[in-house]
């Protein structure tokens, strides 16, 4: 992990071992490691941080070790209210789903008694030498409990 702290919204999804994770991070420049990157990189804190506006996808799997992710040019929090709400709706309908977000995510789920089953099909953006490749995520039976409270906190930090 990175020793910048963040903050923000962010949509985690899957357990503690295998999961992904859909946030705009905001970077605290009053932290000691924003701090020093700044330092190093000849600027302030605050123009070290920026807006905090970018949206990321991270994930990892828990048989794979370390982590990947990617940043989302032009994501915009209107985008990713509206993939919450769908999300949210499939999940009402109790029966099996596919919902997108934007070309970059995919679910797929299906009800497992008061779990549900998702299966996340990560696509990184074109164009992004060495960056990270395709990748099919199992999140494994996750209640549905858990996950309709994820999606109301997500939506009120959106808000």
């Amino acid at each position: 992990m990175s020793p910048i702290a963040v903050e923000g919204p962010e949509l985690n999804l899957g357990t503690s071992g295998t999961y992904l994770l859909l946030a705009r991070p905001k970077i605290d420049p009053t932290q000691p490691g924003v701090i020093t990157a700044a330092r190093e990189a000849g600027v302030s804190p605050e123009e070290f941080a920026g807006p905090g506006d970018v949206w990321t996808l991270i994930y990892e799997a828990e048989d794979e070790g370390d982590g990947d992710g990617f940043e989302l040019p032009g994501a915009r929090d209107t985008e990713a209210d509206a993939f919450a709400e769908q999300l949210q709706q499939a999940l009402a309908a109790a029966e099996p789903f596919t919902v997108e977000a934007g070309n970059f995510l995919r679910l797929d789920a299906r009800p497992a008694g008061a779990d549900w089953t998702v299966t996340a099909h990560i696509t990184p953006p074109e164009g992004e030498e060495d960056g990270p490749a395709a990748r099919t995520l199992e999140l494994g039976a996750l209640p549905a409990a858990d996950l309709l409270a994820e999606l109301e906190q997500f939506r009120r930090e959106l808000a």
